[in-house]
């Protein structure tokens, strides 16, 4: 049994994240699981990836029934829990192309449980609709549909890549030091023209209710954060991370972490920007 946990944990960890957005839940899941596998017969286990991962999308559909109806009263804007990725986690993912960004993880809230799991089986983790339709219970036809659906859902078209190249670490360095200087021309460079700014607090810390539009509103909203920072000398840094396999910028004061910002970028211009900065979210990051 240890062999298996060792061979799949980090697999069935990935999976579980992506259905649910929550590092909590799917490291409870994955533990879950491999409780429940002690009482499964061995001829079961022939195939032990397939039961495995039909035993967590399984447990994930269960919880994202009940997190639906959480977060239509959760307070302002809901996003994903991000998750702090070391330098191996990176580059296995890199590899594998088995982690979705940020950015389609906050997309994937679009969907239905079954698309959301048609969705991450096939896109993240290649699996053919032959298994997806096993670990679903529904036919290929059926799976094919449900894919096309959640697509659309996520205003992804029919060519467009699930896993769209990332702006480098120096592209990255390069808006901080906007930031730093506060070269409002710079940082207006580096946004797209349509550019959302979403913050969630959970009503536990200040946060933007509401997403932030416009080039100039986004841009005095980031240059907030590095004045506070400035002003008071060790008491907040802004440094560059890896958060969920990309860079991401982490605001730290005196008592860790308390905001961790994603970026989604595309042609060198940032489309998205997602603050998390509720610390029930951040527990897993300081």
């Amino acid at each position: 049994m240890q062999a298996l946990y060792n061979q799949y944990k980090g697999l069935l960890f990935k999976l579980a994240y992506q259905l649910t957005g929550s590092v909590s839940d799917a490291e409870d899941v994955v533990q879950d699981v491999f409780l429940k596998i002690h009482d499964v017969p061995p001829e079961k286990l022939a195939e032990p990836k397939a039961y495995l991962c039909k035993m967590v999308t399984n447990r994930c559909r269960d919880l994202q029934k009940s997190a639906r109806r959480k977060r239509e009263q959760y307070y302002g804007e809901w996003l994903p829990e991000p998750f702090l990725s070391s330098e191996e986690d990176v580059m296995e993912s890199v590899v594998r192309d088995d982690l979705l960004s940020y950015a389609m993880l906050v997309l994937l809230e679009r969907l239905s449980p079954t698309e959301r799991t048609v969705f991450v089986l096939r896109e993240a983790f290649g699996f053919d609709f032959l298994e997806i339709a096993e670990l679903v219970d529904k036919s290929e036809v059926n799976c094919r549909k449900l894919l096309s659906r959640a697509r659309t859902k996520m205003g992804i078209s029919a060519g467009e890549l699930v896993h769209p190249e990332e702006a480098n670490q120096e592209w990255v360095h390069g808006f901080m030091a906007a930031l730093k200087q506060g070269n409002m021309n710079q940082i207006l460079s580096m946004l797209d023209q349509d550019v959302v700014l979403v913050s969630d607090g959970g009503g536990k810390v200040t946060a933007a209710v509401e997403p932030i539009v416009t080039q100039e509103l986004v841009a005095r909203f980031l240059l907030g954060p590095v004045r506070q920072a400035s002003m008071v000398e060790g008491a907040a840094v802004i440094e560059i991370g890896q958060m969920n396999g990309q860079p991401s910028l982490i605001l730290r004061s005196n008592e860790g972490i308390h905001t961790v910002a994603m970026l989604h970028i595309k042609e060198n211009k940032i489309q998205n920007l997602y603050f998390v900065r509720n610390p029930d979210k951040l527990k897993h990051v300081g």
